[in-house]
């Protein structure tokens, strides 16, 4: 089947990739995972990432202390910094691949079938990026609903709700996927060329005539 907009469904899944790409990147460094409103101090709002541990005062502006290790981090911070990282280099990878693989590259014009072939691996490690960029945010948000509704915590105790970066990470896996997909469609399309066009414009035509010239006594 023919797309006559090809050219614009690899664009868009480009976009939408390259978008994906930089809004997971960001995910990975921003601190606010997980937000704390503490009621003595309504001034004071703490903020947890991957990477470090911040407080927000009214006044002072944002303070923030890096982790001192590794192993010391919950479960799901661990993971999700390997699942981020993995997320962030396998989507510029797809980039590169993809970046190969487009109809608008002359690079390589006449070797069709690896230029697809980079497309749909390209379109692959996109939806891999979106994945386990949507992994890591969703599993700290299940253990933060886990941990606000625990009945054995005091209720005096202060309780972490969602932070700002786990929507950016949703958002980020949304957009990696969709791109991934349009790129995957649009190999399974075969391109118009003009001249190919031409070529079965002209031949239809001289058939016409043939066919003319047969019927006439």
């Amino acid at each position: 089947m023919a797309l006559v907009y090809r050219p614009v469904m690899q664009f868009s899944g480009m976009l939408f990739s390259l978008l994906g790409w930089v809004l997971s990147c960001l995910t990975t460094y921003l601190p606010q995972w997980k937000n704390l409103n503490l009621e003595l101090n309504e001034l004071e709002i703490w903020t947890m990432g991957l990477w470090q541990a911040c407080v927000v005062q009214e006044e002072g502006g944002m303070q923030c202390k890096d982790f001192d290790s590794f192993l010391a981090l919950p479960p799901e911070l661990r993971i999700s910094r390997i699942l981020m990282f993995f997320s962030n280099g396998s989507g510029l990878f797809g980039l590169l691949l993809s970046g190969f693989g487009l109809d608008c590259l002359k690079i390589g014009d006449r070797q069709q079938e690896k230029k697809k072939r980079l497309l749909l691996f390209g379109g692959m490690l996109f939806w891999i990026s979106g994945i386990t960029a949507v992994v890591p945010v969703s599993w700290v948000a299940h253990s933060t609903v886990q941990e606000f509704w625990d009945e054995n915590i005091p209720d005096i105790v202060p309780r972490w709700d969602f932070g700002e970066a786990l929507f950016v990470g949703w958002l980020a896996g949304f957009c990696l996927m969709l791109g991934g997909s349009l790129l995957n469609c649009t190999t399974c399309s075969t391109e118009v060329h003009p001249s190919s066009v031409r070529y079965a414009v002209a031949e239809q035509r001289d058939q016409c005539q043939h066919s003319e010239t047969e019927t006439r006594p």
